[in-house]
């Protein structure tokens, strides 16, 4: 099993990829290191088979990594929904707690807490959890920062990594599962005004670009 720091990276470069190519400059913004540290951990990796560089620099996640990576993602985010639906802490304090515990957490205690929660198949912030064997739900959703006035969306997930954002983001009620209308769309990169539980709210658009929607039918 691998140390609590590679199994940050695995997660890391893993995620990155869902967007791209992975490049270590990315991992280093990503993880907040510097970038001669990523490239110590990156030969580490690569040493134990968990990671290959293609021939233009890039990092990819050999099958053993990605195997790796998701586990840690399963168990991180069965430990949001744990934090979250049991012992009621904020969800946006349930990431940052999640990470610790997700590299103590073994795979008899990981099976007990998804029996206990019901095999939950999102985390709270709206992430799918993935299976037992190692399957990913595909991500669904736009970014509300793209969706034009007047349109009808349900919130599916929002990115989960600060929390101060998250903080802000639920004070204004935009959780997975909450209508929301678009009101307004200021030009020139404006805010959005929206209507949440019918009250309006203005959100900035970097804000709304880690809030994704589906478009009501």
């Amino acid at each position: 099993m691998p140390s609590a720091t590679l199994e940050e990276y695995l997660e890391a470069i893993y995620k990155i990829s869902l967007a791209g190519e992975v490049r270590p400059t990315v991992i280093a913004e990503s993880l907040g290191v510097s970038g001669p540290t990523v490239t110590v951990t990156l030969r580490r990796l690569a040493a134990a088979g968990l990671v290959e560089r293609t021939a233009g620099g890039a990092v990819c996640l050999t099958e053993s990594g990605r195997h790796e990576a998701v586990e840690v993602i399963r168990r991180h985010r069965v430990a949001e929904r744990f934090l979250v639906d049991v012992l009621e802490l904020p969800w946006e304090a349930a990431h940052d707690e999640a990470c610790r515990l997700e590299h103590a957490m073994s795979e008899r205690v990981l099976e007990a807490l998804e029996r206990f929660l019901d095999n939950p198949e999102v985390c709270p912030h709206g992430h799918p959890i993935p299976s037992v064997d190692g399957v990913v739900p595909a991500l669904v959703g736009v970014p509300l920062a793209g969706v034009p006035a007047g349109a009808e969306v349900s919130v599916v997930r929002v990115a989960e990594d600060n929390e101060a954002v998250l903080g802000y983001v639920a004070s204004m009620g935009l959780m997975p599962g909450v209508h929301v209308r678009v009101a307004e769309v200021a030009p020139f990169d404006g805010p959005l005004m929206v209507e949440v539980g019918g009250r309006e709210h203005a959100i900035a658009r970097d804000v709304a670009g880690v809030v994704f929607v589906e478009v009501e039918s």
